[in-house]
């Protein structure tokens, strides 16, 4: 199991790695669902681990629908963040009509370069998953979905997470889950679903708190739980 760690400052990361995860990924505004982190912080999480840390790339929390400025921005954003060692990038967008943007997220994914590509929980947002999904296969570069399987806790989910991963079997993507999840659940979730990234925020965190500190020792009893 690969563990993954929503961080938001430098605390954070230093207390992800010594608690054993896997990868970060790098927000500001996590009550808000997270947006952008500024260039000092990416830098300075690049350079406080050795663990990947992926940027999220989302310039305000209105929606998951960009206008050309907003676009304009994420380009920028994506290019600064690959400048300053970051190893991959979480990003999404949906039409006003709920389907994942193509024409919007070709540019940005081009931007990327090598550098690896999460689309985010904007995925159980679209209209329709399946369609979702089929849209997400057409994109270059895309390695990775985060979602919860298009209810408000990947538990829930998890029969359809578990579609979903078999179909994703043969292709370069696979499935990222999360929300809901716990050390108490977790090995559950991955023998019912077959998925082998998990990710965690709050759950990870002092209180099940946004403001809360990351508690090393929960994040080493969900990796013991996976084993």
């Amino acid at each position: 199991m690969l563990l993954e760690v929503i961080a938001v400052c430098g605390d954070d990361v230093v207390r992800a790695a010594a608690g054993g995860a896997d990868r970060i990924e790098l927000v500001t505004g996590l009550e808000e669902g997270g947006k952008t982190p500024s260039i000092g912080l990416i830098g300075e999480a690049v350079g406080l681990s050795a663990l990947p840390v992926h940027v999220m790339i989302r310039p305000h929390s209105r929606s998951f629908v960009y206008d050309a400025s907003d676009l304009r921005v994420m380009r920028r954003d994506i290019r600064e963040a690959r400048l300053a060692g970051a190893a991959g990038i979480v990003i999404g967008a949906l039409t006003a009509e709920g389907r994942v943007d193509r024409t919007a997220l070709l540019p940005l994914l081009e931007e990327a370069g090598e550098m690896n590509v999460t689309f985010h929980r904007a995925f159980d947002e679209a209209r329709d998953l399946d369609e979702a999904l089929a849209d997400v296969l057409m994109l270059p570069k895309v390695n990775r979905i985060l979602t919860s399987g298009g209810k408000p806790s990947a538990v829930e989910a998890a029969d359809e997470i578990a579609r979903m991963s078999g179909l994703l079997r043969d292709t370069q993507i696979r499935l990222l889950a999360g929300s809901g999840l716990t050390p108490g659940n977790v090995a559950d979730f991955l023998r019912r679903t077959g998925v082998s990234e998990v990710h965690f925020g709050r759950g990870v965190r002092k209180n099940m708190a946004a403001s809360g500190r990351i508690d090393p020792d929960v994040i080493r009893d969900i990796k013991q739980a996976a084993l």
